[in-house]
């Protein structure tokens, strides 16, 4: 017989745990202190000297939290070292405070990302961000891109050009089907990603989309996003009335297009992306899949290149509160890594950017529930939920009105 109703709550959940604490009847003035120290976190340091790994490793200890060091590590080894700091919030938070006392300025560095990563992990991406007549809250809601694929080859099949003469046309009807069916944003290419798909020269580009968005503008309200990594195709969309570039290539195909974004105060989508054309293998009924791509640590790499990438517009001058990042779910990557990254999502919260997921359809759904791509709307939805869970913003996807349900339902639990 249980005698006193013994639950385990989720500590990670600080609404659930303060509704706890106000039960009790705790002082809700203590309430944040009380979550800090009772949830431990894992932070992973690459290649610090093994002085600064000792240091850490002697103040943590301190303030009650651990260090994992590497086995056998003593005063000769002089090489750089991976390490991995356990404590709560609270002791971390004051580890940063130890470490400034020392007065040193790679330590101080060290302190501000350390308080840097941990608000952005806790409090995910903050603050708004205006586009048109939209205004995006982040944390408050998922927004849903829908995906316009003016395109003869699309891997999804949903290109317009493919199934009509008049493709101007068939592209505006299917862009007011996708936002009266609940899309925030409207996401426009005129270039096909998939793999092993043939390249579309800039001015094939630019005669698929540009008619498009200037035939759209005056039609709807919600923002437009131009789906290429060419600057020049980012700017005469831009013209004609865009409002977010949403480059694939995330600032590394096109050098003039930081300058660009930077310029016109837009925002921008900087998505990490390994594509190489020899990794791709086609089959006739699932379609195409990366294989045989080798990361040495798969979400050390993406997180260090996403994050290089990000450096790269503010080096130019783009705004942060204009980036969004996203994990490039399908650029580069092998089944097995694309479900790690997903699983894994929360850790781009450390980033401190609105991340956007775009999993919608895509082969390493098609190869783990083996069906073909007109099949494939109950694992995309699978995948953004759990996606949302782990803290995804934006979720740009080709089934927009299902995923707008299952993204308004998730919500009202996880958020």
């Amino acid at each position: 017989m249980t005698l006193y109703n013994l639950r385990v709550l989720q500590l990670s959940n600080k609404k659930i745990l303060n509704a706890e604490l106000e039960k009790i009847g705790a002082d809700p003035a203590l309430t944040l202190d009380r979550i800090a120290k009772s949830t431990l976190h894992a932070i992973k340091l690459e290649q610090i000297p093994p002085r600064v790994a000792r240091f850490l490793y002697q103040e943590l200890i301190l303030e009650g939290g651990e260090t994992v060091l590497p086995a056998h590590m003593d005063e000769r080894v002089d090489a750089p070292v991976d390490i991995l700091l356990l404590g709560t919030r609270y002791q971390l938070q004051h580890i940063a405070i130890r470490i400034r006392t020392q007065s040193e300025t790679e330590l101080d560095l060290l302190a501000d990302d350390l308080e840097r990563v941990l608000d952005s992990f806790m409090l995910g991406a903050r603050g708004s961000l205006t586009v048109r007549n939209t205004q995006f809250d982040w944390g408050k809601r998922t927004y849903v891109m829908g995906i316009l694929n003016v395109t003869p080859d699309s891997f999804s099949g949903d290109g317009v050009m493919a199934s009509s003469t008049d493709f101007i046309a068939s592209a505006v009807a299917h862009a007011e089907e996708l936002v009266a069916a609940g899309a925030d944003i409207l996401d426009i290419g005129g270039e096909s990603t998939r793999p092993g798909s043939a390249p579309t020269t800039a001015e094939q580009e630019q005669q698929r989309v540009i008619p498009v968005i200037q035939a759209l503008r005056d039609r709807i309200r919600v923002p437009i996003s131009i789906d290429t990594y060419r600057a020049e195709t980012a700017r005469l969309a831009l013209d004609s009335g865009a409002d977010i570039v949403n480059d694939v290539w995330g600032l590394r195909m096109d050098a003039e297009m930081k300058n660009l974004v930077a310029q016109r105060g837009v925002p921008i989508v900087i998505m990490h992306n390994r594509s190489k054309p020899k990794d791709a293998v086609q089959s006739e009924r699932l379609g195409s899949r990366y294989v045989g791509v080798e990361y040495n640590d798969l979400l050390a790499d993406v997180i260090r290149e996403l994050r290089a990438q990000v450096e790269l517009g503010l080096d130019a001058g783009i705004a942060p509160e204009k980036i969004i990042v996203d994990p490039g779910i399908g650029f580069g990557k092998t089944v097995e890594q694309n479900i790690e990254l997903l699983n894994r999502l929360s850790e781009f919260r450390a980033l401190g950017y609105p991340i956007l997921l775009g999993p919608s359809r895509k082969g390493f759904i098609g190869f783990t529930l083996d069906l073909p791509t007109d099949q494939r709307v109950e694992g995309t939805i699978a995948t953004v939920v759990l996606g949302i869970e782990r803290g995804a913003d934006i979720v740009r996807v080709h089934d927009v009105k299902a995923v707008a349900r299952a993204a308004k339902m998730t919500d009202a639990i996880v958020r």
